[in-house]
């Protein structure tokens, strides 16, 4: 888990003694009028880096492995590990590893790991660099859009996170941008992302930077809508009157069907830089030891005890040859009758409580459940934002607020959306229609338990998009499924299920006063107890 530094050590003291000593008239001798400069560069290159670090980061996946994966899958009991540094499921506080989807300070103009340099970035400068610009005036409310997108994930991680002033530092010369409230945050990304949609036009540029939706207008204004769904009904419980609102304001035009699923597309021949991020950490990149990782044992009983069609196809056991090579097995066992799943909160140690050799379900490492291969392709898609996800978010606005339709059938169109979408990964993991319609008439909408019913399936989805960040955000919203917590020793939350990260210490020596001020007003304090805005009891 340790950095690898980018460059060799003379290489960096060449770098530092050219910039301690090429200072003087270093602009106007630098300068070539026939090269790129910010009237010539195409911003749509801008886009693509921003898309791809969405996905995660190009140094190794530090924010995937650590944000996405070592924390968030395990708390949510969608994966389950016996890695002692895997700390989710064991709730306690690896400050680095929290801190990893942050980056480097919120301020900075140069690069590094993480949401701040490597999303935040390169997306204000597409939305900076477009503005007023016909040529690009597309461009510019999909960024604007990707920038509500980007920082969506930010502030439901953080809290109150520097959003108003961060990634201008090149434009106003402020590298230490103030820290906005969530619920300021949560309005203005409603705002804009409100704005951007209607601004889209189909007869207008077609952005080619797009590794999303290759520049279709049609499937970005669906998306917005999407999105502004997704936002809303964040602030279900603490703001009704609002998410009600711009629900309201998206009926009808939201994704409608699978094929507007949003996806990034990894490139197994593309090193770092587009590999799919999740399969570079589960299929061992980053040590051996990742091949530990299995589904959750709750996540497996409950496909296992209604009879999910799903289980089949994104679950197989014996991946490995055995569980010293960890050479993959070409033939895994995808029955659903074998599938098990791993019990969270257990290590390699000699405990009779905490080993998993001391386990009654521990047969050996490779007859546990690994996600299946079509769902770990290093070429395979990265899911952003699915029609399952919004078909299910109407379903709970519906039955919530009244509003939307009818719930029952917005939970029959996600469900079914939810189990067929598996395609998209690999033709393997398919699951037909009919399969889908056997599983919904087996277990129909009921009514007295809709928000339960809802929410559990948002969570089986996202958990197989491996979205585990999205798993995490809904089950803090909405309180499902009940997930009973482990009680690892010396875990740092009293033995309950992390609600926040807390801030990077790096912020406190970087962007000092902004910090302090943020950190001391986190209510409950800076811990990972605390709750963001949106979070209420």
């Amino acid at each position: 888990m340790k950095k690898i530094f980018k460059y060799p050590a003379v290489m960096l003291a060449a770098l530092l003694i050219c910039s301690a000593g090429c200072r003087k008239d270093f602009e106007k001798t630098n300068t070539n009028p026939a090269t790129y400069n910010q009237s010539t560069f195409n911003p749509n290159y801008v886009l693509t880096s921003a898309q791809l670090g969405y996905t995660g980061s190009t140094d190794f996946s530090y924010d995937t492995w650590r944000g996405n994966l070592i924390y968030c899958s395990t708390m949510m009991q969608g994966f389950s590990t016996v890695i002692g540094y895997w700390a989710g499921d064991k709730y306690m506080l690896n400050a680095g590893y929290t801190a990893a989807y942050w980056g480097f300070s919120a301020g900075t103009p140069t690069g590094g790991d993480g949401a701040y340099p490597e999303q935040v970035r390169p997306i204000v400068d597409v939305v900076q660099s477009t503005d007023g610009k016909p040529a690009y005036a597309n461009l510019h409310q999909i960024a604007r859009i990707m920038r509500a997108l980007i920082f969506e994930r930010i502030t439901d991680l953080y809290g109150d996170v520097p959003y108003s002033q961060a990634g201008l530092g090149y434009y106003d010369k402020n590298y230490f941008p103030k820290y906005d409230s969530q619920q300021s945050i949560y309005a203005d990304m409603l705002k804009e992302v409100t704005a951007a949609t209607a601004a889209l036009n189909p007869s207008g540029d077609i952005p080619t930077g797009d590794v999303m939706y290759h520049g279709d207008i049609a499937k970005w204004q669906r998306f917005g809508n999407t999105l502004i769904l997704r936002l809303a009904m964040r602030l279900s419980k603490v703001d009704p009157a609002t998410a009600k609102t711009y629900v309201t304001q998206v009926i009808g035009k939201t994704m409608a069907g699978n094929a507007d699923n949003a996806f990034i597309l990894g490139d197994a021949s593309g090193g770092r830089t587009t590999i799919n991020r999740n399969s570079q950490i589960l299929l061992g990149d980053g040590g051996q030891e990742n091949f530990y990782v299995r589904w959750s044992k709750t996540f497996i009983d409950l496909l296992k005890n209604s009879n999910d069609p799903r289980l089949s196809a994104v679950a197989v056991t014996n991946l490995y040859v055995d569980d010293a090579t960890k050479a993959q097995n070409p033939n895994a066992n995808s029955s659903a009758a074998v599938q098990k799943g791993m019990p969270n909160g257990k290590d390699l140690s000699a405990s009779p409580t905490l080993a998993i050799y001391s386990d009654p379900s521990f047969s050996g490492f490779t007859n546990y459940s690994s996600p299946a291969p079509g769902l770990i392709k290093r070429n395979g898609p990265t899911f952003v934002l699915t029609y399952a996800e919004s078909e299910l978010l109407l379903a709970d606005a519906a039955e919530r607020f009244g509003i939307a339709g009818s719930a029952a059938t917005h939970y029959h169109d996600g469900v079914k959306a939810a189990i067929t979408y598996l395609s998209q990964y690999d033709a393997a993991a398919t699951v037909s229609d009919a399969a889908a319609e056997t599983y919904l008439t087996a277990h129909p909408y009921n009514q007295a338990d809709g928000l339960n019913q809802i929410n559990t399936q948002y969570w089986l989805l996202s958990n197989t998009m491996l979205d585990f960040y999205e798993s995490w955000a809904n089950w803090r919203r909405s309180g499902f499924p009940v997930l009973t917590p482990v009680n690892y020793p010396g875990n740092a939350t009293g033995a309950t299920i992390p609600r926040r990260f807390p801030y990077p210490v790096i912020e406190a020596g970087t962007n000092t006063i902004n910090y302090n001020a943020a950190h001391n007003a986190v209510p409950g304090g800076d811990l990972l107890t605390s709750r963001v805005w949106w979070d209420k009891q």
